[in-house]
């Protein structure tokens, strides 16, 4: 299967729009109460409506942006044709999509994931968020499907609610914890690409000391790092360059609620995210 676009990796077309506008993706969530701020129905065509919006305010102004498939699907089939045109409005005018839809599974079944996010899929955008918890292996069939069709896989590797500790902190028998093998396998398959591969890892920008603690080499993953958090989930510039320090080229901040909540006014849109990419880059020291 060749990539439709164009021969360019991910990481390439990736790195291109963060150097352009700014290392910041903005997530498309449209929760009920959000819909509801918006004057919109929280149906099928609400969905379509706020999604729409946020990639006209956003196109040309951001790097990427991150249609959170729940939100979608809670609405079956209809929700998901509506995320299906909100990621062809997106590709249609330019902009990344990094479908947050956090699958995984093992053989067939991953398979067939795969096939839906990062094949000749109507729901593929440029990225996919996975999961690995049923072993790294386990996502060997989303990850040469992406490298075949030039998309590129977030894993998730350190994530910011206390739960995700009690898996991801574990230490294995061979002395590594669960976060950081995760890491040394993105790694390995990222080896050699410039500017940077197309397999990244989704850390927090809130989990504080645990990279260190944990013993992870992010700027080795030579892959982007989304970064949930920043905006109105807390994050500061002390705790970015704390999490992330000598990787902060790679890192990739992710903030929904402070940028939507602007919304609907296509213009509001698109000045919150012009401050919140300016942001970025300082806390970054970019």
């Amino acid at each position: 299967m060749s990539s439709g676009f164009g021969g360019s990796r991910f990481g390439v077309r990736l790195a291109e729009q963060m150097a352009a506008h700014g290392p910041l993706c903005v997530g498309i969530d449209p929760h009920a109460p959000l819909l509801a701020d918006w004057g919109l129905p929280d149906d099928a065509s609400g969905l379509e409506g706020f999604g729409r919006t946020v990639v006209e305010a956003l196109a040309g102004n951001v790097a990427c942006v991150k249609p959170q498939a729940a939100f979608f699907e809670r609405h079956g089939s209809r929700g998901v044709a509506a995320l299906e045109r909100v990621i062809a409005d997106a590709r249609g005018a330019g902009l990344l999509t990094i479908v947050d839809a956090k699958r995984g599974d093992i053989g067939s079944t991953m398979d067939g994931y795969a096939q839906a996010f990062v094949g000749d899929s109507p729901l593929a955008g440029d990225a996919v968020t996975v999961s690995p918890y049923l072993g790294f292996g386990s996502l060997r069939p989303v990850l040469d499907l992406a490298a075949a069709t030039g998309r590129g896989v977030f894993v998730l590797a350190l994530t910011s609610n206390e739960e995700g500790a009690t898996v991801q902190h574990a230490v294995g028998s061979d002395g590594r914890s669960v976060g950081r093998a995760i890491a040394e396998s993105a790694a390995v398959e990222n080896s050699g690409a410039a500017p940077f591969g197309d397999v990244g890892l989704v850390v927090g920008a809130t989990v504080g000391a645990a990279v260190t603690e944990l013993g992870i080499d992010l700027d080795a993953v030579n892959g982007p790092l989304l970064a949930p958090g920043v905006g109105a989930q807390g994050a500061t510039a002390e705790d970015l360059r704390q999490v992330f320090g000598d990787a902060r080229r790679l890192v990739l901040a992710s903030s929904s609620r402070e940028i939507l909540r602007t919304g609907p006014s296509v213009a509001a849109l698109r000045d919150a995210a012009q401050r919140s990419a300016d942001a970025v880059r300082v806390a970054l020291a970019l």
